[in-house]
């Protein structure tokens, strides 16, 4: 069926105002997906704010020029020609149109070029960023390395508990109760020493009265 020049008015200003609002843009080959597979991707896509859209190469390449300045020739890119534009995170489109890219079943879509950080990017380069993970993965990660520290500490008091436990003791401060009794009588027997050299007589520096006596009847 015959796309009427309305309908390609209107395909033009939605691709345009796609390419506007996008993050980034990859272009990608999809002739062997299925009509269920299609279905799949775009509803993954539309999970993380990301759109695939088809449409005829000289409309898409009219549209990135209106949107981004960008002028690009598809026209020797080889099938059919999807758009994946990435609204909210720059890579989760990428991302989840790169799962199926990577599927070991052949290729049912494959790469050609994209447009990253404003930027046209070639085959090889378009591949490498889509392999990149998103912000939520890299935000899941970071939450689980920060997660691996508290588990250990939570671990360590654990085991405290157990020991405790395993002593009789309800508390830590029991513990450090018993450590002060002990050294309380070595503490003690510091102030009686102490206290016995305070008493003790300073040695006089007189002679003794027999010999002051002497000294006087000579």
């Amino acid at each position: 069926m015959a796309v009427t020049k309305q309908q390609k008015v209107e395909i033009l200003a939605d691709l345009t105002a796609k390419f506007k609002e996008a993050k980034s843009i990859g272009f990608a080959t999809s002739d062997t997906l299925t009509v269920a597979e299609f279905g799949d991707l775009r509803n993954s896509l539309r999970e993380v704010d990301a759109t695939y859209t088809l449409a005829k190469k000289t409309l898409m390449k009219i549209a990135l020029k209106d949107a981004l300045g960008i002028d690009v020739d598809l026209s020797d890119l080889p099938g059919q020609i999807g758009a994946v534009c990435s609204n909210d995170d720059a890579m989760a489109g990428l991302g989840k149109v790169n799962d199926l890219v990577k599927k070991p079943k052949g290729a049912k879509i494959t790469w050609a070029l994209s447009i990253f950080e404003g930027e046209l990017k070639n085959l090889e380069e378009t591949k490498a960023i889509a392999g990149m993970p998103s912000r939520d993965t890299l935000l899941g990660r970071l939450v689980g390395s920060m997660q691996s520290p508290l588990s250990g500490l939570a671990r360590f008091f654990d085991a405290a508990a157990k020991e405790l436990e395993t002593q009789g003791k309800e508390t830590v401060g029991t513990l450090e109760g018993e450590a002060k009794a002990e050294q309380a009588p070595a503490a003690e027997d510091s102030k009686e020493e102490a206290k016995v050299e305070e008493k003790a007589p300073e040695a006089s520096t007189e002679a003794p009265a027999e010999e002051k006596t002497e000294e006087k009847a000579a």
